[in-house]
């Protein structure tokens, strides 16, 4: 045993060669690793809590990469006073407080004691969660989402069960699942869907929208879903205790028979398994055989291209029935089968008909466009107008509470709101929404700063010198689909 060690120490390190002869040798360094697994781990080991932690969920995802039909028996052990710790310095800082009335800050005070003795409760099955604060939200047509905030106990170990699954389920999710994953984003998303329209035989698009998706998931079918990889039943029974935990509305706590409260730190988790067992597989199945097909799928909102028309039609009517198994339910006005591509707006000039019909995605309207220089196909993503007049509404109604702050405080909170704006919105083709933006922003500014002046005005070269220090003029920042998408999918073929 001892002699198989020294060999394979031995073929970790190696002796770096002088640079030139005659000089001392360099110092032992070690040889890189490859790129397989999380290379962002190493820089969480700080302690060796955090060590133990890193090293046993690496073993899960080993086993849960190279046995697909693996149950896992032995899970909530690795949810212990470090992982609790990791969970709790992860949360947001400044996130409200749930029933219990705890904040991020209250609950530092004697931190230790306080994982520990929850550590317990955990293991010993007293834990209980308490009911989601229901608290509602505008949405951009007007609509109230409902969204749950959790006690702040809830949100640390659901936060740790999350790490722990995480380990599991990351070697079965399918690659075209981008919603709430580790190493993915919502930009990555739009990239691969932008490279499969504008790279493959893409002629309709199906964009799918489930109807109240996060109110519908049925509580059985989650549970059997996690069995199929969970055999600790200790795990399975915590899961239970936060779906039937209930939400408080108004100071009544109203059970909860159906659905996973949004907000919640274990919702995206759950919601991925359920979709990943419901739609994931059986879309990769249903299209072997077919024409090109192309899916993307973020959280509950899914998009999916096809090269015959036949093919999607017969697509929609299955998935369907499929969602109706799971009692889901595709919305009727907002799923929508459209001819969407390179070739939409020849064929259809063709036919006589129009120009071909937008769909939104992430934020963003897609419109088939043409290059100036030669009329080739371009994909043109543009934000959605409804989400900017929402996010405008939002600063005026801030701008008006900051009224009688002076220019400089203003003006830093201002650029501030642009540059997070612009961090997720600059892309390519979106220019001209970016600088619309900035002008609006600079209205409402000069309209809040009318309403505080004796004069009741505020001219507008004044305005602009003042938008010229505090402001940031728009730019592109992120790179042009294909570029982004050919660095981390190397090997991606079309038909993948």
């Amino acid at each position: 045993m001892m002699h198989g060690m020294e060999k394979s120490d031995s073929s970790i390190v190696a002796m770096k060669q002088a640079n030139k002869q005659g000089k001392p040798s360099a110092e032992f360094a070690e040889r890189r690793d490859g790129a397989e697994g999380n290379p962002g781990e190493a820089r969480t080991c700080r302690t060796q809590s955090r060590v133990s932690v890193t090293q046993g969920l690496a073993r899960i995802r080993k086993v849960a990469r190279t046995r697909k039909t693996e149950r896992f028996t032995s899970l909530l052990r690795h949810v212990d006073v470090a992982l609790l710790t990791q969970a709790y310095y992860d949360l947001k800082r400044k996130a409200a407080a749930g029933i219990d009335g705890l904040t991020w800050k209250d609950y530092e005070k004697g931190l230790a004691a306080n994982l520990a003795d929850l550590h317990v409760r955990v293991h010993k099955g007293t834990y209980r969660p308490l009911p989601s604060r229901r608290k509602y939200i505008p949405k951009p047509d007007g609509r109230m989402r409902p969204l749950g905030i959790t006690a702040l106990e809830d949100k640390i170990v659901q936060r740790a069960v999350v790490e722990v699954l995480n380990a599991v389920y990351e070697a079965d999710f399918q690659g075209f699942s981008y919603g709430f994953r580790p190493g993915r984003s919502q930009h990555d998303a739009l990239d691969a869907l932008a490279v499969g329209i504008t790279r493959t035989k893409v002629k309709w698009v199906l964009d799918a929208d489930i109807a109240g998706f996060f109110d519908t998931v049925s509580h059985e079918w989650v549970i059997r879903f996690l069995e199929h990889r969970i055999g600790d039943p200790r795990m399975i029974r915590l899961i239970g205790k936060w779906l039937k935990a209930g939400v408080m509305e108004e100071g009544t706590v109203i059970p909860t028979e159906a659905g996973t409260p949004q907000g919640a730190v274990i919702s995206p988790l759950l919601a991925n398994i359920y979709l990943h067992y419901v739609f994931d597989d059986w879309a990769k199945r249903w299209r072997r055989g077919k024409g090109n097909i192309i899916l993307v799928r973020y959280a509950d909102d899914i998009v999916a291209g096809f090269q015959y028309e036949s093919e999607a039609k017969s697509f929609l009517i299955d998935l369907k029935k499929r969602m109706g198994q799971f009692n889901l339910s595709l919305h009727t006005e907002k799923t929508r089968l459209i001819e969407f591509g390179r070739y939409a707006a020849g064929n259809r000039t063709e036919r006589g008909l129009g120009k071909p019909e937008t769909f939104n995605f992430l934020g963003f309207t897609h419109i088939c466009g043409n290059t100036h220089s030669k009329g080739d196909f371009l994909l043109v993503r543009i934000t959605r107008r409804d989400k900017m007049r929402a996010k405008l509404k939002e600063i005026k109604d801030e701008l008006r509470r900051r009224m009688h702050q002076s220019i400089p405080e203003q003006g830093k909170w201002l650029r501030q709101v642009i540059t997070g704006y612009f961090a997720y919105h600059a892309i390519p083709t979106n220019y001209k929404r970016l600088a619309a933006f900035r002008h609006y922003v600079k209205d409402l500014w000069r309209r809040t700063l009318c309403r505080r002046s004796q004069r009741g005005r505020f001219a507008w070269d004044k305005i602009n010198r003042i938008a010229l220090e505090w402001l940031p003029f728009p730019r592109i920042l992120h790179p042009w689909p294909y570029t982004r998408f050919s660095v981390k999918h190397p090997r991606w073929e079309p038909g993948a």
